[in-house]
């Protein structure tokens, strides 16, 4: 396997592994408040948002203009294009997100409402690993030098960072659901296993598709947006938390964009 792909394996190894070291909270005895979840979840948000910014948006312009390119031309098509393939995804795709009073999307189906839950955070976790894939891919194939190792390391570390709240949101509404701890665990892990192999996925994309890159990497962070708008932010609001909320999109938005400049 080719550096590029076995730098963006263990990236997506990385940010499933602490989807799953938050999911192992349904262990403790006592369900961490509300509050707490809506700033970790706003936290998580801020982080998404500024590494689709710093570490897709940004390097991928510069590498459309050095390719000769109008700037602003990929970024817009591939962001737009990111957003659209997520929105059809999310039409069609029979899911549920978090939330007592969610109503079931997509195509009619019977299927449980737990792997309705399972199916919506998949559906969120895969443009994630997908970003991680395109980000080590460009950093190890990109010639124009616009995107480093150090920048999608950032990316991983962010995601991974943003991850820890994610597992634990999906643990704990299905252990009070009444499933055990164990269960509520596998199947808070479970909802990122696709992370892998949506980085696997995206540095496959850039090393077939190299001049494509800014698409890819615009695509990527289109995506990634649609998740922050469509789900991530109202979830962590629903429940009056707003200012709560808000100061960790700041803090998760300050801290990845600090990352991405001292290791990128």
């Amino acid at each position: 396997m080719e550096a590029p792909l076995l730098y963006a394996l263990g990236g997506g190894l990385f940010t499933w592994g602490l989807t799953a070291l938050g999911a192992l909270s349904v262990f403790l005895t006592r369900e961490p408040s509300r509050k707490l979840l809506d700033g970790m979840l706003g936290f998580a948000a801020g982080v998404m948002l500024a590494a689709s910014v710093f570490s897709l948006l940004l390097p991928g312009m510069e590498m459309a203009e050095a390719q000769g390119m109008v700037p602003w031309v990929p970024a817009v098509v591939g962001f737009l294009l990111g957003g659209g393939l997520l929105r059809l995804m999310d039409r069609f795709l029979p899911h549920v997100h978090l939330g007592p009073g969610a109503q079931e999307e997509g195509l009619h189906t019977h299927w449980r409402r737990t792997t309705l839950l399972i199916l919506a955070i998949t559906l969120h976790n895969f443009p994630e690993g997908l970003a991680v894939g395109v980000a080590f891919g460009a950093a190890g194939l990109d010639p124009t030098g616009a995107a480093t190792l150090g920048g999608a390391m950032a990316l991983a570390v962010g995601i991974g960072l943003q991850n820890l709240p994610e597992g634990l949101a999906v643990a704990w509404p299905l252990r009070r659901a009444g499933i055990s701890p164990g269960r509520a665990w596998f199947y808070g892990q479970l909802s990122a296993v696709v992370e892998p192999l949506g980085a696997l996925l995206g540095a496959a994309l850039v090393a077939q598709m190299l001049t494509l890159l800014p698409y890819l990497m615009a695509l990527a962070a289109g995506a990634m947006v649609f998740v922050i708008v469509e789900e991530v932010i109202p979830e962590s609001q629903a429940e009056g938390n707003g200012d709560v909320s808000t100061f960790g999109v700041m803090v998760g938005f300050a801290l990845m964009m600090t990352l991405d400049v001292a290791l990128g």
